[in-house]
Parts: structure tokens; C-alpha cells; sequence
């Protein structure tokens, strides 16, 4: 039996990365990479780590990243490259307080937000020199919607520097459905939603030379939560990618690190199907922002007059500890870790974090 390594809490790269990696693979189940957009939703994202034993993915879009500079900030882009900044380094303080392994990422960047991804790589190498480890451990750059022929060419110069501080990058091969942040679109050709195994062979063979990425080959994924019936999953084509580059260069199975976009609202027959094809990563969004809104939402309905007077207009009741925002960001905090809670048991890795416990914690269990 083999013994998987454990890691140092906190936010993981490098080879640290690749074991955790390996750890999902290899234990057949997966992290799911939850979009954050501040303090509140990483807090909640940790604590429902925390909670269930689990490791975990915190990304950031590119408008989450510039939500969190905040929606003032004069500079958009700069609100952007930032934020980002100023979120990574929250969540570097903040994992290893909560005790869990934290894979570090950003979301969807397609063609137009490559100059972003430069950005926080300037920061990226900075902290590099200061600290001896990057401040992410992968970006995403998502040229899907390019010719392929510039999406793994382009991937390939930006990992090339990526790989100099320790990261990994992400890429998409096939178009995810519906759109995310201003990236994306509802009017795709059907056939583009599905990935071609002989793609994802071409990827392998021009990055894995260079570097570890992972890879969203897509097999019908969409953005959002629809109807059941209107999105079509097909998993098998992950197995046909993995098996075909596993034929072409002899080696284990599934040698392909993939990633599950569109994860809210899926089946989940076809989450536990994908599992077993070298999935260790799924993208949830959707299901996490309407479960934080949930909780904010129910809180605010059952006490309407608390978020339209301080003091109540007939019995001048003081209504200050319903309407701190304490008390109602907490709200959402607490359903959005349900809802994860449910995610970790659906991808089958509640219970399996390879951070190492500090003493007390040992201790309490």
C-alpha cells in the first residue's frame, strides 16, 4: 500500500502541487475549486474545508479578483491584477490557520485578459524572490475559443515562465457552454462542447515537456444550472483522451490532469463517473453564490424590519444586532458551507486531506 505523502497546511506548489494531485487521482476523488469574490467566501470556502477534513481549491475570476479591490477603484485593470494580489496573500495568512492544503488558482482567462495573467506574474516573481514560493499555484488561460494552433502555443510561452517560480497552468481545449465573468457565450457550436482525444494528445505532447498543466477538455459542460435534460455530459471522452495518450506514450493510465468545468448542477452519476477518468478538480460557482445569497436572503425576509429601521417604528425596539453586517454575512457564510459540504461528499474527498495536523489536533481526535 502506498503512502501519501503529507504536506505543510497552507497554500501548496510546485511539487507539493503535484502530490496533492497525485493523492485525488490516485485516491479516486477530487477538489472542488470554488470562485471567491472576498474575505467572506474564502473564510467560508476554508471553514468547510477545515470542517470536513478536506483539501481544496480557491480561485478567482477576473471580475471576482476586481470585486475584491473593491468597486470603486479607479483603475480596472490595476483593480484587477491586484485584487487578486491582495486575495492570494489573505488566503496564504488564512489556510494554514485553518489547518487544510489550498490549491491556489485563477479562473477563465481568455485571450483579451492575457496581459492580466502577465500582470499578476510580475507580482507572481516578486514574491518568488521574497519568499521562495509563487503566490498562485496555477493560472488559467483559456484560449479555447482561439485556433488551437495559438491556444497551445501561447499556453506553452506563458507556461515556460509560469514554471521558472514553481506554477502550473490550466488550459481548455473544446468550449465550455453559457458564460462566467464576461467570458464565454450561449451560441457555441454543439460539436465545439466536446473535446477531441487526439487534441488533448497534442497538448500533452507540447507541454508536458515543459512543465505540469492541467487540462478542461470539455464533454458538454456548461456554465450556470439548467433544466435537467438541456445539458448532455458525455464523460466517456475523457476516458478516450486518457486512454489514447496513455497508447501513444506507454504510460500509467490516466496520465492527464483534468479538470471538471460547469460543476453546479451536474449529475451526479456523472460526477462519480468522471472521477475515475483523472478528474481531481471541479469548478463550482453557481451553486455557491445562490447558497450564500440563500442565507443572506431568508435572514433578511425574516427580519424585513431590521434593514429598514435602526429602531423599530412602534415599539422602538433597537434593531442593531440584526443589521450588523456580522450577523448576516455570517448567515450566507453558513449555507455556502453546507453547500460545500455537500460537494466534498459528492466528489468523494471529505475526510481526505493530506495537510499535516498540529499536535492539538491530533490530540482532539
Amino acid at each position: 500500500m502506498v503512502t501519501t505523502p503529507k504536506l505543510k497546511p497552507g497554500v501548496v506548489s510546485g511539487k507539493d502541487y503535484l502530490t496533492l494531485v497525485k493523492s485525488c487521482k490516485d485516491g479516486g476523488y477530487a477538489l472542488p475549486a470554488v470562485n471567491i469574490v472576498g474575505t467572506n467566501s474564502i473564510n467560508a470556502v476554508l471553514e468547510a474545508a477545515a470542517k470536513n477534513s478536506a483539501d481544496v481549491i480557491i480561485q478567482l475570476s477576473n471580475g471576482g479578483a476586481a470585486f475584491y479591490a473593491g468597486a470603486g477603484a479607479p483603475d480596472s485593470f490595476q483593480a484587477k491584477v491586484l485584487g487578486a494580489v491582495s486575495a492570494a496573500k489573505h488566503v496564504h495568512m488564512m489556510a494554514e490557520l485553518y489547518g487544510v492544503c489550498v490549491i491556489l488558482h485563477t479562473d477563465h482567462a481568455n485571450k483579451k485578459l492575457i496581459p492580466w495573467v502577465e500582470a499578476m506574474l510580475d507580482h507572481g516573481e516578486q514574491y518568488y524572490k521574497e519568499t521562495g514560493k509563487p503566490l498562485f499555484s496555477s493560472h488559467m488561460v483559456d484560449l479555447s475559443e482561439e485556433d488551437i494552433d495559438f491556444n497551445l502555443s501561447e499556453s506553452a510561452r506563458l507556461l515556460k515562465r509560469m514554471v521558472a517560480i514553481d506554477m502550473s497552468i490550466e488550459i481548455e481545449l473544446g468550449v465550455t457552454g453559457g458564460e462566467e465573468d464576461g467570458v464565454g457565450s450561449d451560441e457555441i457550436d454543439n460539436d465545439k462542447l466536446y473535446t477531441q482525444p487526439e487534441d488533448c494528445l497534442r497538448a500533452y505532447e507540447l507541454l508536458s515537456p515543459i512543465g505540469h498543466f492541467s487540462l478542461a477538455a470539455s464533454f458538454g459542460n456548461v456554465h450556470g444550472v439548467y433544466k435537467p435534460g438541456n445539458v448532455k455530459l458525455r464523460p466517456e471522452i475523457l476516458k478516450h483522451s486518457q486512454a489514447l495518450v496513455s497508447q501513444r506514450h506507454n504510460t500509467a493510465d490516466n496520465p492527464l490532469d483534468l479538470v471538471f468545468h460547469g460543476g453546479s448542477g451536474s449529475e451526479k452519476e456523472k460526477i462519480d463517473e468522471s472521477l475515475g477518468y483523472g478528474v481531481f478538480k471541479m469548478n463550482i460557482d453557481t451553486d455557491t453564490q445562490f447558497a450564500f445569497a440563500e442565507g443572506v436572503g431568508k435572514f433578511a425576509f425574516a427580519n424585513q424590519k431590521a434593514f429598514l429601521h435602526q429602531i423599530d417604528p412602534d415599539t422602538g425596539e433597537p434593531y442593531k444586532k440584526l443589521y450588523d453586517p456580522r450577523k448576516w454575512l455570517r448567515k450566507g457564510e453558513e449555507t455556502m458551507i453546507a453547500r460545500l459540504d455537500e460537494a466534498f461528499a459528492d466528489l468523494k474527498s471529505a475526510g481526505k486531506s493530506i495537510a499535516l495536523k498540529k499536535a492539538g489536533q491530533i490530540a482532539a481526535e
